[in-house]
């Protein structure tokens, strides 16, 4: 499949590259022969822009094969990318689900004990989690990209905010309290989205989990930047990320080509609904990583009118 991918962006790419070279040889060279045949082509100077039109239709030419190419190329990556989710998609979904089978099955049998029922329903439960955390993701990402998001502004609590987001993530990966690190002003609070924030906040946690060692240590800062802004630093000790690939991460369907990365479960939308739901908030996100192996930053900066009693100090 990606063999065939590869070579319907390369036939193209190489075919529009021919014809802007053709096209661009036809101007040039129509503009030589008026210039070296000036004698010529004086004689029929009534006609300049008969020879003008001639000049800037060959240059508008050159522009529609060239938006056309671009355009071409773009649906044929999207494509790639969508091909790639629907892979995605497929295991997600079929993982949870036999292991919920497979849960349900071995209920079915006499003489299992009340503490091993007990293991497998927590084993169903944190599959079902799964499954809504992945429906979540997908819902999240169709009603962002066609702008059906509403939005709910009223006072945050930020540190309960951001607890509770560590708190879920937590439970869901089983980690200790020492695996997600919070450094927040006590009584700072920001007028946002609390539902887009705690999303945010949810995704970027999970992604530094998710692509860290068996034991993570994510670490969260927050703190009131000097422009007015809230700034929210998630720092991991994780797989990070090729500098080539750090704008790239926030795009829908993306997923850095790396083998350490298909080992884990993931769609790229994550990043993407992060991305698209800070830009509806009027803020940014930057990601930083030294490369492979050296741990990822990610940084968003939200527009808050900041009212804390602790944010000159922090």
């Amino acid at each position: 499949m990606f063999r065939k991918l590869n070579r319907s962006i390369s036939v193209p790419i190489v075919l529009s590259t021919i014809a802007v070279l053709l096209t661009v040889t036809m101007l040039i060279g129509w503009i030589l022969v008026i210039r070296d045949n000036w004698s010529v082509t004086r004689a029929f100077w009534t006609n300049r822009w008969l020879m003008a039109g001639g000049i800037v239709s060959l240059a508008v030419v050159m522009c529609v094969v060239v938006l056309f190419s671009v355009s071409l190329v773009r649906e044929i990556l999207e494509g790639r990318r969508q091909q790639t989710f629907i892979d995605s998609v497929t295991h997600e979904l079929k993982s949870p689900l036999a292991s919920i089978k497979l849960c349900l099955e071995t209920m079915a049998r006499e003489g299992l004990s009340t503490g091993q029922r007990s293991e497998l329903r927590q084993m169903m439960l944190t599959d079902v989690e799964r499954l809504t955390v992945f429906v979540d993701d997908i819902l999240e990402a169709s009603r962002t990209a066609h702008g059906r998001r509403s939005q709910m502004w009223t006072v945050v609590q930020i540190p309960a905010l951001i607890n509770a987001a560590a708190d879920a993530i937590r439970r869901r990966y089983n980690l200790p309290a020492d695996a997600i690190r919070i450094r927040v002003p006590t009584h700072l609070q920001i007028t946002t989205d609390p539902t887009a924030l705690e999303t945010i906040l949810k995704n970027i946690l999970d992604n530094a989990v998710k692509y860290s060692p068996a034991l993570p240590v994510v670490e969260v800062e927050v703190r009131a930047a000097p422009s007015g802004q809230l700034e929210i630093a998630v720092r991991d000790e994780g797989i990070g990320i090729d500098r080539a690939h750090l704008k790239s991460i926030f795009k829908r369907f993306h997923r850095v080509p790396r083998a350490d990365v298909y080992e884990r479960s993931g769609t790229g939308l994550g990043l993407y609904v992060v991305a698209a739901l800070i830009r509806n908030l009027g803020g940014t996100v930057r990601a930083e990583s030294e490369g492979a192996n050296l741990g990822t930053t990610v940084t968003i900066r939200l527009p808050a009118g900041i009212s804390t009693a602790e944010a000159s100090s922090s």
